[in-house]
């Protein structure tokens, strides 16, 4: 092979690598959230969607989260929660476990252990939009 062609054939993977492993962006997550989780948790996820008071328990206040675990933004919990890994151990009403989002092409996420850890891209996304909409305590 010339060094022209591995010098291509070099950038081209490069330019896949990058697009493969680029971290999704808060509107992909919005999409998502609209579509699975509006429902219950509402249009700015306050727990007030339509849907909200037929499970007996008002679903979480997801703009919160980081609230309630002292400002950080726990990103292993809400994979956790959002796949159904914790299922049965969250207070209030069962959240539907949502397969669709366990398919597909990964991302690495930063669950702060220092450590990316490969996560499919739509949970990716849907974790990344409820991060970027956290409260900040007044």
């Amino acid at each position: 092979m010339s060094r022209h062609a591995a010098l291509v054939f070099l950038g081209l993977a490069a330019a896949g690598c990058a697009a493969v492993t680029a971290m999704p962006e808060p509107p992909e997550g919005r999409a998502l959230y609209t579509d699975y989780c509006a429902a219950c948790h509402g249009p700015t996820g306050k727990g007030d969607g339509p849907l909200a008071s037929e499970g007996g328990l008002r679903p979480a206040d997801l703009t919160r989260i980081a609230a309630r675990n002292g400002g950080a933004f726990p990103r292993v919990e809400v994979l956790s929660t959002i796949d159904g890994y914790t299922k049965g151990r969250a207070e209030g009403p069962d959240m539907p476990e949502f397969g669709e989002l366990l398919m597909g092409e990964t991302v690495p996420v930063d669950t702060a252990d220092g450590r990316p850890s490969p996560v499919p891209r739509p949970l990716a996304a849907l974790m990344i939009y409820l991060e970027s909409i956290q409260e900040v305590p007044s």
